[in-house]
């Protein structure tokens, strides 16, 4: 389901993953993803939902399980609505990327780089 360049970029990062077909969409659950000092807790799983068109249609928003929140333990903007997928209640990371993405150009990888700098915004360090 997943095109061998956007596998190859999960096992590059040498992340656990399953890859599920869910409504239409290519879902990727990345397990066990450090996330950056300041976000509690320090380790979640990442659910991003491909859609059909994948990588020339953009992803939309990104989901985290088990929730996390920002230094201080203050609720990050746009991650306070909650999602069940999979049989799991996902925290919902409402952030849009369709303005920026690049079709022909985006990928997977691209796409864990901007979710890793969502992350890093959240946790108050520079991207």
């Amino acid at each position: 389901m997943l095109r061998p360049a956007d596998q190859s970029a999960l096992d590059d990062l040498g992340y656990a993953y399953d890859v599920v077909s869910d409504g239409g969409f290519v879902t990727v659950v990345v397990k066990g993803v450090a996330m950056p000092t300041g976000i509690d807790p320090a380790v979640s799983s990442v659910l991003l939902r491909l859609p059909p068109g994948f990588p020339d249609a953009a992803p939309d928003m990104f989901w985290l399980d088990p929730p996390v929140r920002g230094p201080g333990d203050r609720v990050i903007p746009g991650t306070e609505s909650m999602q069940a997928f999979l049989g799991r209640t996902w925290q919902r990371w409402s952030r849009h990327i369709q303005q920026q993405w690049r079709p022909g150009v985006d990928s997977l990888g691209t796409y864990l780089a901007y979710v890793r700098h969502c992350l890093n915004q959240a946790a108050g360090k520079a991207a």
